[in-house]
């Protein structure tokens, strides 16, 4: 059994989670339209406890941006 991936329904139900609170989001910015993938990304963050980030942005604190010499 590969313990690395999660069981589909445990992705299923989370996926449910995060399109709920995306949609408590919008209605609580009075149903504002074009701001779908924020609240995603909001909704996703807590649930799931990540922050949202810009494409390919990395935590600068964390090193991956740094140059190397």
């Amino acid at each position: 059994m590969d313990v690395s991936k999660p069981e589909q329904g445990s992705l299923e139900l989370t996926e449910d989670l995060i399109r709920v609170r995306a949609h408590q989001l919008y209605e609580e910015r009075g149903c504002e339209n074009d701001h779908d993938l924020d609240d995603w990304l909001q909704a996703e963050a807590e649930i799931i406890g990540k922050k949202p980030t810009a494409a390919g942005a990395e935590d600068k604190e964390g090193g991956s941006m740094a140059a190397v010499a």
